[in-house]
């Protein structure tokens, strides 16, 4: 950076550069006027929008659902109906000392 770049242009100085800004502002604002109902109207908008996406995170929410429920209905109903090994008695792990028996070490039966 040079001496060049940190001296401001001549006849212009910071002061004097953000009041013309801020009276330019003033001037701007001072010619906006918004209509009488304008916060009515944004309100209704935002309350339309919000409603809207309660409405959409509604039904998502219930289509998610009912995925999940039909998807493990067709799990279950693909399951073999005949008992497997593990819940059955019968089979290689049956022993007493057995991790795969259905019941617990030391359980008599009827």
């Amino acid at each position: 950076m040079t001496h060049r770049d940190t001296t401001p242009s001549h006849g212009t100085s910071p002061d004097r550069t953000e009041q013309e800004l801020q009276e330019s502002l003033a001037a701007l604002a001072g010619a906006v006027h918004p209509p009488p109902d304008a916060y009515r109207t944004a309100r209704g908008e935002w309350l339309r929008r919000e409603r809207r996406r309660r409405v959409i995170l509604t039904v998502l929410v219930a289509v998610v659902f009912a995925v999940a429920v039909l998807i493990g209905l067709w799990v279950l109903n693909r399951a073999p109906s005949e008992p497997g090994v593990i819940f059955s008695g019968t089979g290689a792990g049956t022993g007493a000392g057995s991790v795969l028996s259905a019941h617990p070490p030391g359980w008599r039966g009827p």
